[in-house]
């Protein structure tokens, strides 16, 4: 398998570095400002012809193949860039289920950074059991009305729209009385309150109340009862790492934790070495799959699952390098810590391997 960069691919790359070594410094790369700025982070890079590569050209990407997009991770990553803005899983979500008429009129905004989104799935008492959740909306003429609490809702500060799960049938089974809508988090009946991170971030995450907020009809997304298939194809997208980022910026981190060391290099650094190493080569096999074509469903709980080994296991080494005197490298660990839960916990992963693929 040859990784080498076509001339294409090179010139694209040439290009980005350009653009890059003068940008990537003027926007923070974590804390509350990159939170803050992230918006403007994405309109740059769009602006730029850097972001939304991969998606149709009809609402403002560039159909380029999904390499580009690995490209981009590898040289954000390289240059100490922000992280490109997480949202091929709403993409993916609203292009696969969403009417036409819904694709052209949220897909150019979303992917222009325009307006801004958030995901309205988990809540306090149902989280990894999403099936479970209690947020309701009713039918009111030609709206619904919603009542409920999302929690762990990211960029719930700053969005515009939310794609929000909520139970349309309450008699029908857990799974199959779930819809999904398109709702204005800009209307009397949203509030939002933010969650304070252990590792001291206080804008990315927030938890919001919906009382009496209303979202029209036609913003449904696929047909009443469809929520849950939705759901499925956004978390099945949002935990397969098909490209490089990722990998990318923890080898960056091993790297730099490498270079720090003074005498033997502990086992905890040699192990994260490892285990970068073998998840730089897992996603590119990835990469390589869904070049041909291949939709991998279920198999998203095996890269989550070894996304959040490797990730801890580099939080770990950063923890024996800097200790707690380290404000960065103990951020790294701390956050490390929230792989586990975010995305689906790894024992929703492993349930979901061992039936759905093992056929246990």
């Amino acid at each position: 398998m040859d990784f080498r960069d076509s001339p294409e691919e090179a010139a694209f790359r040439d290009r980005l570095r350009a653009w890059l070594s003068v940008h990537a410094s003027e926007f923070p790369s974590s804390g509350d400002e990159y939170w803050t700025r992230q918006g403007e982070w994405h309109r740059a890079l769009y602006e730029a012809g850097f972001f939304g590569l991969s998606w149709p050209r009809e609402y403002g990407g560039q159909e380029l193949p999904p390499v580009y997009d690995v490209i981009v991770d590898e040289e954000l990553a390289r240059a100490g860039a922000p992280p490109r803005p997480s949202l091929g899983y709403l993409v993916v979500g609203l292009g696969r289920h969403g009417s036409k008429e819904l694709q052209r009129r949220f897909l150019p905004g979303m992917i222009n950074g325009t307006e801004r989104w958030c995901q309205g799935f988990s809540e306090p008492g149902a989280g990894s059991d999403l099936a479970s959740l209690t947020t309701t909306a009713t039918r009111d003429g030609d709206n619904y009305v919603v009542h409920g609490h999302k929690i762990w809702t990211s960029y719930s500060d700053v969005a515009d729209w939310c794609l929000l799960l909520a139970r349309t049938d309450p008699d029908a089974k857990r799974h199959r009385g779930l819809s999904a809508f398109i709702i204005s988090m800009k209307q009397p009946g949203v509030q939002q309150r933010p969650l304070r991170m252990m590792n001291g971030v206080t804008t990315e995450f927030g938890q919001v109340f919906l009382d009496g907020a209303t979202v029209p009809a036609d913003q449904m997304v696929g047909a009443p009862g469809d929520g849950w298939a939705i759901a499925m194809t956004v978390v099945g997208h949002e935990r397969e790492p098909s490209t490089l980022g990722y990998a990318a910026r923890y080898g960056k981190l091993v790297r730099q934790l490498a270079a720090r060391s003074d005498g033997p290099v502990s086992d905890e650094l040699r192990w994260a070495a490892v285990q970068t190493e073998m998840l730089t080569h897992h996603v590119r096999r990835r990469l390589s799959e869904q070049l041909d074509g291949v939709l991998h469903g279920p198999d998203g709980s095996l890269d989550k699952l070894l996304m959040t080994w490797v990730e801890q296991t580099v939080g770990h080494a950063a923890l024996a390098v800097g200790g707690t005197e380290d404000p960065d490298l103990l951020s790294a660990y701390l956050y490390s810590r929230a792989q586990s839960v975010m995305g689906g916990t790894s024992q929703i992963q492993k349930n979901i391997i061992a039936a759905r693929i093992l056929g246990l």
